[in-house]
């Protein structure tokens, strides 16, 4: 089983400086603030580059696993977009093949734009189907609204 799940946050801001916070390590500060009640830590290593990893480590029962570790494995400043990938723990170690979230910014017009965020996944073939049911929007959403407010605000990281 395999799909995709996505969702959107319009923000009046420019599609240059909405890509300027996704594109930075500054998004992973603004997302720990906001979601203090879930995630615990977050490491970084790397620049925020391609290859940058993050070890997101959650408070006990406030995730459906401990911790996983993703990397940056692309990045299109001409498109604004971004792809993340988990490469350890959390989802793989429940038996998904692989998942990642592919991060994009679309100008609407000069003075606003979409964050989407799309969850890509594949199950192990001897996977429970009923295992796609952790897939959730939700913290992605949680994570736009975070930094769509953040970006309106006008308020550096």
């Amino acid at each position: 089983m395999a799909g995709p799940v996505s969702g959107e946050v319009e923000v009046n801001v420019p599609a240059s400086k909405a890509w300027k916070l996704y594109n930075s390590l500054d998004l992973i500060k603004i997302t720990k603030k906001g979601l203090d009640h879930i995630v615990d830590k977050i490491e970084a290593e790397g620049d925020g580059s391609v290859g940058t990893t993050l070890h997101f480590t959650f408070h006990p029962g406030a995730f459906p696993f401990p911790s996983y570790k993703e990397k940056f494995t692309k990045i299109d400043d001409e498109k604004m977009e971004k792809v993340v990938e988990v490469v350890e723990g959390g989802f793989l170690e429940m038996g998904f093949k692989w998942y990642l979230v592919r991060m994009n910014v679309i100008a609407k017009d000069e003075k606003s734009c979409i964050t989407r965020n799309t969850i890509e996944y594949e199950l192990n073939e001897d996977a429970d189907p009923k295992l796609a049911s952790v897939v959730s929007i939700d913290p992605l959403m949680a994570m736009m609204n975070i930094a769509a407010n953040h970006l309106v605000s006008g308020v550096e990281a």
